[in-house]
């Protein structure tokens, strides 16, 4: 029977790196899928890895039909396999619902990869649709490492290195970004809740006010 399965976690734990990996397996077999995304880090229609990976997608805009797309798809003589629908939390709710309509109706698999919490560890809409809704929802076992080396759960966004806990809920950025630009960081939820990234826990440590005070 056909799935809506959603693959989730953090930053940095292969999301896209396996979105791109299953795009390959299935087309390798003479499939063929349709691929969504959207606020791709390579920009407008494509879907990437921080491998350098890129292959051309679909720009999913707001208000789009996913469902009306995939039917005036098949419409015109197309083929879909499969659906693979990356960076899948800037989705809105109702465009998840059209994925799983696309499941039930259409019969055709749908995968789903996404960031589950934003930066304030809330959840964002698009995911918390996909888990109400999802046949299985798989945590990638790909464990992205904070800068202590305990396992990342947790996604922070930065300016300068300073982690940041207001702001919008979405604005581009990535975990390569300059200093001086909005970044984001995989943290332990120790380090989270401490708002300490690398930048920060390295200002700490480099500063006299923690060296040890030489006795007489």
């Amino acid at each position: 029977m056909p799935e809506l399965v959603f693959f989730s976690g953090t930053m940095d734990c292969g999301k896209s790196t396996l979105a791109l990996q299953i795009e390959h397996n299935r087309s390798a077999r003479g499939l063929a899928g349709v691929i969504f995304t959207r606020n791709d880090r390579a920009g407008e229609g494509k879907l990437s890895s921080r491998l350098g990976l890129v292959t051309d997608a679909v720009e999913v805009g707001e208000g789009a039909d996913l469902y009306a797309h995939l039917v005036d798809h098949l419409s015109q003589g197309g083929r879909a396999d499969y659906v693979i629908a990356d960076e899948a939390q800037f989705l809105d709710p109702e465009q998840i619902d059209q994925l799983a309509r696309v499941v039930d109706d259409l019969d055709i698999d749908v995968y789903a990869f996404g960031i589950t919490t934003d930066f304030r560890t809330r959840l964002f809409p698009g995911s918390q649709r996909l888990v109400e809704l999802a046949d299985r929802v798989e945590v990638l076992q790909v464990e992205a490492l904070c800068w202590c080396g305990a396992r990342a759960t947790h996604n922070a966004r930065t300016v300068g290195g300073v982690m940041v806990v207001e702001g919008a809920q979405v604005v581009v950025g990535d975990v390569t970004d300059s200093a001086d630009e909005v970044g984001y960081e995989v943290l332990c939820r120790r380090h989270h809740r401490r708002r300490m990234t690398a930048a920060t826990a390295r200002a700490a440590a480099l500063s006299p006010d923690v060296l040890p005070v030489p006795t007489a």
